[in-house]
């Protein structure tokens, strides 16, 4: 870099003012507090964490190509604030040499700080595209014009570093937070049967988990390719925001996975509570069946002349399509589960009601003895409250059926023939018996 001797005006300003003291005094404090302004600017952007991380990551893309400009401009704007430091060093050491600055100072001073006899070489001129592009003469630039493209080029470069940023800030993490999230349920599916290529749920999950995982390692490779420029016009770097479509998507994926594998975890309680119930229900008509079965023969050894039907075995069919059912639950077939649940449960509620209708009949006849007993002996307390229980005819006839009720095995149709007996001797006694308390009365 080359700070050239400055003169009055610019070129194409040969007789441009020459400024008085005030003028010029004022101008090197405005530019010496834009040079304080700038090299703290500069600092911060070297020191800037975004900035370190692009220069140690391996970039990609559109990051690459504009990482790659922004880290020429960086240099070039070192090589303008060198320049702007040099020109201005000058313009004070001029200023410095007397209290009263003659003309001749003031002449050389107004160059300096108005002209544009700063020569910068390697800076292509503002605008034209390719900020730190090559200039074999170098660029001319007055101090103003010279702060003017330092702004500029820091504004680029800034709005690269804190684009990258952000991104980075944001999308990693929160995809990472969601892989976590994605982990925990592909273990809770599994636990339920939703496995890739047995559920679409699981083919899904797979998919999600590939797509995160291709979407963080682009996120860190190419950061840009994922940021959203403002669109309110604003030009302070950085206006703008990180792009979360594809994580917004795969995010809206998963948890609708979530809700299928919750689905089929309902279905699942919900089997395990209609297989417990299954198998209370079978378990009752079992008992029932063998109660039956014990009640047939009693009822045999007690009862005779009776049609005792036939107690059938248990449900062999049913417990074999309940254990098919349990299998099913195991191998989280739910499609299959579903429909045999259902048929046995209507099959089961009808064994049920089968064995209840059995051990009933089979115990009829004890029930019918049991009822000609009862009524055997309420005549006989009627008869006692009357004073007739010690007539010998009703006696005999109480005792008559007594034995039959109470003999094995009993004969019903006889003991019922001689408890109706008992019941018209009762009834004639209790006749004879009104009769004559209204004769006496």
């Amino acid at each position: 870099m080359g700070v050239p001797r400055p003169f009055p005006g610019s070129p194409g300003e040969p007789d441009a003012p020459v400024r008085d003291q005030e003028e010029v005094d004022r101008a090197l404090a405005r530019l010496g507090a834009e040079y304080e302004a700038i090299e703290t600017s500069l600092l911060a952007l070297q020191d800037h964490a975004g900035r370190r991380l692009l220069e140690g990551a391996g970039l990609t893309g559109t990051t690459k190509e504009r990482w790659a400009a922004a880290e020429r401009s960086i240099t070039l704007l070192w090589t303008l604030f060198d320049a702007y430091t040099a020109a201005l060093e000058q313009a004070r050491e001029l200023r410095e040499r007397r209290r009263q600055p003659s003309p001749e100072d003031l002449a050389e001073l107004t160059g300096l700080l108005y002209g544009d006899g700063v020569t910068v070489p390697g800076a292509a001129p503002a605008g034209d595209g390719t900020p730190g592009g090559p200039a074999p003469e170098g660029e001319r630039f007055s101090l103003d014009a010279l702060v003017e493209r330092i702004n500029e080029l820091y504004a680029q470069s800034l709005d690269v570093i804190v684009a990258a940023d952000a991104v980075w800030s944001a999308l990693p993490a929160r995809i990472d937070l969601l892989s976590a999230e994605l982990q925990r349920t592909r273990s809770l599916a599994h636990s339920v049967g939703v496995r890739p290529g047995e559920h679409p749920a699981g083919d899904d999950l797979e998919r999600i988990t590939d797509e995160l995982l291709r979407l963080r390692e682009r996120v860190i490779a190419d950061p840009l390719a994922f940021w959203v420029s403002s669109s309110t016009g604003s030009s302070a770097p950085g206006a703008g925001r990180p792009d979360t479509v594809r994580y917004d998507r795969a995010a809206r994926a998963l948890e609708d996975i979530r809700r299928e594998v919750a689905a089929v975890l309902d279905v699942r309680q919900d089997a395990e509570r209609r297989l417990m119930q299954l198998r209370d229900v079978l378990s009752r008509a079992d008992r029932t069946l063998t109660e039956a079965r014990q009640a047939r023969g009693e009822v045999l050894a007690k009862i005779a002349a009776s049609e005792v039907p036939a107690v059938s075995g248990p449900p062999t069919a049913l417990h074999e399509q309940l254990a098919a059912a349990a299998d099913y639950r195991r191998r989280a077939q739910w499609h299959r589960l579903s429909p045999l649940l259902e048929r046995l449960e209507e099959r089961a509620e009808d064994e049920l009601l089968r064995a209840r209708e059995s051990l009933t009949a089979v115990t009829a006849p004890l029930a019918v003895r049991a009822e000609l007993r009862g009524r055997l002996d309420a005549y006989r307390g009627k008869l006692a409250r009357h004073g007739l229980a010690e007539d010998p005819l009703l006696t005999e006839r109480y005792d008559l059926a007594r034995r039959m009720l109470w003999s094995a095995p009993c004969d019903l149709r006889a003991a019922e023939q001689a408890v109706w007996r008992y019941q018209q001797a009762a009834a004639e006694a209790l006749a004879v018996q009104q009769r004559e308390d209204k004769g006496d009365s």
